[in-house]
């Protein structure tokens, strides 16, 4: 049995969590990383098992512009205070999985720059995307039209050799995984190119691709990846709550049933890149929503905050992710005390699917369905087991969630 199979993820923004400087043009370097440490034990008594960490790597500002990945940002501290968190995070049975920005880099990579000026005869040029071409001189060609975010060619072999020494270089210091960010934009073939390699040193690794359209199953068969993030279902669970139109999600859970006959898909209510659940649904709905995750099949993830109730809305403009990507206090201690019947919710349902692990693989079935009223059964793989989860948004959003002999195990009204 894998672990995976158990694994329930604290998702960290590192640069935003520990204070890092994002965009200061001589960010003083600090091992603020080390921050994390005070958290380690509430992530334990949250319940979850492992850190789904963002980018920890010398970058530029916000981390997915990387310049060296197999360097730790100075703004965050070295490779001791890494190896230090890994060793605290072993200590207690928590698992890392790290933030793979394999789609580019950053348009100050030495590489890039060397490429540039070198041309393309120069060991360096293989390595990126570059219209040599161009009527105005050579031009990167860039990420979803970031000047700062350089393309890797994924077509030619330097790309795959260089993000398969990457990840087998931290998975060797301690790392369990890799997200791959903006998977979706790099053929599938790629990954099913590097993943071999990888897994035949770390066969134990686990591999998330971010993928937010299209066909997932067919994605995970042609990239050999484990997982990837069911934004699909992310949308649905918001989307109906605050619409009261809870047909949407059984018809996106229908299509999770479908998704889990070929892998288990990343789940989650919130993450680095959208506004805040508590922001979207209000303090009633958002605990709606975390019922949904925790009671569906998949991997689920809570995004850093969440379970204390932050908001925070994500806007389209320079710095419009601060507020979704905020500073942490030093020690738990110093969160503020409005936060802990949330916390103590996602305790609780944490909890309960704990005590259920069968949970990662389940299936749902609906029992009966209105606008604003819904009762899902959500049946284990084998068909031994079940819980019924009723959902009613008539007046404000109360769950219910019953075993199979009818005995309400959780409930949340107002």
């Amino acid at each position: 049995m894998s672990w995976t199979e158990h694994a329930i993820w604290w998702h960290v923004y590192p640069l935003g969590f520990c204070g890092a400087p994002v965009r200061d043009a001589d960010p003083t370097p600090a091992p603020r990383l080390r921050r994390l440490l005070a958290w380690l034990d509430y992530a334990v008594e949250l319940g979850v098992s492992g850190l789904l960490l963002g980018p920890v790597f010398a970058s530029s500002t916000h981390g997915y512009d990387t310049l060296d990945p197999f360097r730790i940002d100075p703004r965050l501290g070295t490779e001791q205070d890494f190896d230090d968190l890994v060793d605290a995070c072993r200590a207690r049975g928590l698992r890392i999985v790290l933030d793979g920005v394999f789609s580019h880099v950053g348009a100050e990579h030495p590489e890039v720059l060397r490429a540039l000026r070198e041309g393309p005869s120069s060991d360096a040029a293989g390595l990126f995307d570059i219209d040599w071409d161009h009527p105005g001189g050579a031009t990167p060609r860039v990420f979803e039209g970031h000047g700062s975010l350089v393309r890797l060619d994924h077509a030619g072999p330097q790309a795959a050799d260089y993000v398969t020494r990457v990840m087998t270089h931290w998975l060797e210091r301690g790392a369990d995984g890799w997200r791959l960010d903006a998977a979706y934009s790099v053929d599938a073939t790629f990954w099913a190119r590097v993943l071999p390699a990888v897994r035949a040193a770390h066969p134990g690794a686990w591999f998330l691709g971010e993928v937010i359209h299209g066909d997932y199953p067919a994605f995970v068969a042609a990239s050999g990846v484990d997982s990837v993030t069911q934004y699909q279902l992310w949308k649905a669970i918001w989307s109906s709550i605050r619409d009261r139109n809870l047909f949407e999600l059984d018809w996106a859970l229908q299509r999770h049933n479908a998704f889990l006959d070929h892998f288990v898909p990343q789940t989650f209510v919130g993450n680095h890149d959208v506004t805040r659940i508590a922001s979207t649904l209000g303090p009633d709905g958002a605990v709606a929503a975390l019922a949904v995750l925790m009671t569906v099949g998949g991997i689920p993830s809570v995004y850093a905050g969440d379970e204390q109730g932050f908001t925070g809305v994500k806007e389209d403009r320079l710095g419009g992710d601060d507020a979704v990507r905020p500073a942490f206090p030093d020690s738990p201690a110093q969160l503020a005390p409005w936060g802990r019947d949330t916390y103590r919710v996602h305790r609780d349902l944490i909890g309960l699917r704990r005590r259920h692990p069968w949970l990662t693989t389940a299936t749902t079935e609906p029992v009966s369905l209105e606008n604003t009223r819904y009762v899902y059964r959500t049946r284990s793989a084998d068909g031994a087991s079940f819980l019924d989860v009723t959902i009613d948004l008539a007046d404000s959003a109360t769950v219910t969630i019953r075993d199979a002999g009818g005995d309400v195990l959780w409930a949340h009204h107002v």
